[in-house]
């Protein structure tokens, strides 16, 4: 993991003095923005960093404004970097091929201001409009049919979210949202593919964020799996935090609901990078106990999908990805995963990858929806 954080350090730093420097090329004759400049480009590109290492040292307030203003960074950074892309090469074409009208090249000065305040207009636009998609909370509807095996029922009604991201930014008033929103649909049960949390569970109890967990409403309760956001943030003191708020995490475990069917949840696969210790695998955790009832997996990376249908799954959710959550992001996250969102069936293996209800990072969804996912599971003899 140190290895990691210090590439991304590395990558991170020289990809905002990139930026930095063309907006500072930008702004060169104009003496009197510079200080301005300087200052806010250093809290907004190192707010959040500041905010995750600093957290014990910082005033709650001045934590939160970190927070918000850091996160939002990630975003701006995406695209105020396409946008100077875009300009770089087209500077680097006219230079060979003189493509710009005289008035650029005769207004050289002026032209790089309109340039820095039409960028910094439409990436401002992108991520206003981004925001908003993530707060409009959409019901993705599904009809899946499996074997019924040995159930006791018929029809299943399933509520799955994933991706909640529990922190100051996705707070306590936005996770009232999502419950009044999941309470609307009469769940049977709740399922909840992992990262729930989003921050230190200290912070969140601190501030009153979870709360509404308990909320959730359902016949059979309210289940969830491990997410990579959970070990980050600290995977013991995570689970407590949520099954105090009562959620019930299975972590490699299984537990027949009703008599009806067997639900599995996964521990996160980077639990390996967390804790130095292995998940399960499924045969480990299905150990033939089967009791010839339809199986459920929850797991939160959809990773090596054909281990599921291999073991006979009747149906896996999933989150993780947030379909690259900002485009053109989720062009990688479709290179990179065999479903980076939506439905997919293996053989008799139905799977569903949510793109998440929240956000990690900025509160900006411009790859896909801030959804909820209803489940109508019939169960066919």
């Amino acid at each position: 993991m140190a290895v990691f954080f210090s590439v991304f350090f590395i990558l991170y730093s020289l990809i905002n003095y990139y930026i930095f420097i063309r907006g500072w090329q930008a702004i060169s004759s104009l003496t009197f923005l510079k200080p301005i400049y300087i200052f806010t480009f250093l809290l907004f590109a190192f707010g959040y960093l500041a905010a995750k290492f600093l957290h014990s040292f910082l005033p709650q307030l001045i934590y939160n404004l970190f927070l918000w203003v850091g996160s939002f960074w990630f975003a701006f950074i995406l695209y105020l970097t396409l946008f100077i892309l875009f300009i770089d090469l087209a500077r680097t074409a006219n230079f060979y091929f003189g493509i710009f009208p005289a008035f650029i090249n005769s207004n050289y000065e002026l032209s790089k201001q309109i340039a820095a305040a039409v960028v910094l207009f439409l990436s401002s636009t992108i991520i206003l409009i981004g925001f908003i998609n993530s707060t409009n909370f959409k019901v993705k509807n599904l009809y899946i049919s499996v074997n019924a095996k040995n159930s006791n029922l018929n029809e299943l009604n399933i509520v799955m979210l994933s991706d909640i991201h529990l922190s100051p930014l996705n707070g306590e008033s936005f996770l009232k949202r999502i419950v009044e929103k999941v309470n609307e649909l009469n769940a049977d049960i709740l399922l909840i593919a992992g990262d729930v949390v989003d921050d230190r569970p200290h912070i969140l109890t601190q501030r009153g964020i979870g709360k509404s967990l308990s909320q959730f409403k359902s016949k059979y309760g309210v289940y969830a799996c491990t997410g990579n956001h959970e070990y980050i943030n600290g995977g013991e003191e995570s689970v407590k935090y949520l099954t105090a708020n009562g959620i019930k995490i299975l972590r490699d475990s299984l537990e027949v609901v009703n008599n009806s069917f067997i639900l599995v949840g996964r521990e996160d696969v980077s639990k390996q990078n967390f804790t130095q210790k292995s998940r399960k695998s499924l045969f480990e955790i299905l150990n033939g106990s089967t009791k010839n009832l339809p199986v459920i997996l929850l797991d939160h990376t959809p990773y090596n999908l054909k281990e599921a249908q291999e073991h006979q799954v009747d149906l896996q959710l999933s989150g993780h990805t947030h379909n690259g959550q900002m485009f053109p992001i989720n062009l990688i996250t479709n290179l990179i995963y065999e479903l980076s969102w939506g439905y997919m069936k293996i053989v008799n293996t139905h799977y569903y990858i949510s793109s998440g209800v929240g956000s990690w990072g900025p509160r900006v969804k411009l790859a896909s929806d801030a959804e909820i996912v209803n489940i109508k599971l019939n169960f066919m003899n």
